[in-house]
């Protein structure tokens, strides 16, 4: 190999090559190119810096805030035959407006003169129920002519036994008396039997005394006679006081027992009269509800039955409306993982679908064509998904939403949360972090 000296080469290059080296300069537009970069740059780390609202975005749609706005179903409370539609899909209609009228299907109520029937029965049961009452007031007052009966009777029985006593008495007295005079009398025939036999009395004395001695026992069995009498006559009437109250017993166990199916057949009645007259309020609000009414003013929006002729069943869904002038919220859903950082009265900027709107979600003072709302319901439990639900109403010092919106619109929030450095958010974006914890003024207070 050929070896070249440091000074051949130095000799090699002339003096005039290097006054053509002197002659070369840099581009202007390099410079400026330059320049430019060098600002871009610049700018980027100052927009680094600023302030970026941090945010929670969720989609969701219009819908009415309040239950009873929402979209509902209109139902049949009796089933029937549709004879007529007074309204076609898309009108509005008042409360009260009739929507549609059915006839009657069942063969209980078919009859025309069904009204005049119970109202027959009604007054047919009435007068029944009247007859029972009166019966009622009879066996009362039979009831109580068979205790005074009793009464007087069992009295009267009892003075029988008081008068049967005294007679006993009487007699008793007589029995005791006649026997004295006949022990009397028997003493005296035997002291005239002896005195005959002395000869101090003839012998039709003694026969004398001996006739009145018969005539004593006589008379005492005559009055012993009456005194068995008597006593029989205690007995008797002391059997017929206990006769008389088992008759009498007898008869106001029947007529209570007569009084007590009287009023059985008064209940039966009165429960057979409430039965007709509940039948016939519900034959008069089966017959009202032939014609069905708009529950409030809304929106017929489609019909399930519609033919003329068609036949409904109890509790099926005629037709579906919208009521008019609902209290319009948005419900919006967001992920598990930011809803420890949402809160009741949060501020929300939302983007209606179907409205020009130019974004910057964490610049809301730049943002065009947004609407303001505010957290007013959030859900306790996830709604499908892993997403949970929350309601946004309008906020009140905002413009109002469009009125064009209608119920089921699209719609787009961000709830909005702290105030950070855009070079923060990014960061906080590329690692997939959670926005940061607002802390409420109370749970501030709470700190303090």
């Amino acid at each position: 190999m050929l070896k070249i000296s440091k000074n051949s080469v130095q000799n090699s290059i002339k003096e005039e090559d290097l006054e053509i080296l002197k002659t070369l300069s840099t581009p202007r537009n390099g410079i400026i190119f330059s320049r430019w970069l060098l600002a871009i740059f610049l700018v980027l780390i100052l927009v680094l810096f600023l302030p970026w609202q941090q945010n929670i975005d969720g989609k969701g749609s219009v819908i009415a805030f309040s239950p009873s706005n929402r979209e509902q179903n209109i139902q049949n409370i009796i089933g029937g035959r549709i004879e007529r539609w007074n309204l076609i899909e898309g009108n509005l209609f008042k409360k009260g407006d009739t929507l549609l009228v059915i006839s009657e299907s069942k063969d209980d109520y078919l009859d025309p003169n069904l009204s005049l029937r119970i109202e027959e029965q009604i007054i047919a049961k009435k007068n029944a129920l009247v007859g029972y009452k009166t019966k009622i007031e009879a066996l009362k007052a039979q009831i109580e002519a068979i205790k005074q009966a009793q009464v007087f009777s069992i009295n009267k029985t009892k003075n029988k036994l008081i008068q049967a006593k005294q007679k006993y008495s009487i007699d008793s007295t007589n029995f005791i008396a006649q026997k004295k005079n006949y022990e009397i009398a028997l003493e005296r025939l035997s002291r005239f039997e002896k005195g005959q036999n002395d000869g101090l009395f003839s012998k039709t004395d003694f026969e004398t005394r001996k006739l009145k001695v018969q005539e004593d026992l006589a008379k005492l069995q005559e009055i012993d006679m009456k005194l068995d009498i008597s006593k029989n006559e205690i007995l008797n009437a002391k059997i017929e006081i206990n006769s008389v109250k088992a008759d009498y017993q007898k008869d106001l166990a029947k007529a209570n027992s007569d009084l007590s199916s009287s009023f059985i057949s008064l209940a039966e009645g009165e429960s057979e009269l409430s039965k007709i007259i509940n039948k016939s309020s519900s034959i008069n609000q089966r017959q009202n509800n032939y014609v069905i009414k708009a529950p409030q003013d809304g929106y017929l929006l489609k019909t399930i039955k519609t033919g003329i002729g068609e036949y409904l069943k109890e509790g099926e869904t005629i037709c579906k409306f919208q009521p008019a002038n609902p209290d319009i919220s948005v419900e919006i859903y967001v992920k598990a993982i930011d809803m420890p950082l949402i809160e009741l009265g949060r501020e929300v900027r939302i983007q209606f679908e179907g409205w020009p709107v130019l974004i910057f979600s964490g610049w809301k003072n730049t943002s065009i064509g947004t609407f303001g709302g505010v957290v007013t319901v959030i859900d306790k439990v996830e709604s499908t998904n892993n997403l949970f639900r929350i309601l946004v109403k309008p906020k009140k010092d905002e413009p109002n939403w469009p009125k064009q919106l209608g119920i089921g619109s699209g719609a787009i929030g961000w709830i909005m949360l702290n105030d950070v450095p855009i070079w923060y958010e990014l960061w906080r974006q590329l690692n997939s972090f959670p926005p940061n914890e607002v802390k409420s003024k109370s749970n501030k207070k709470e700190e303090k």
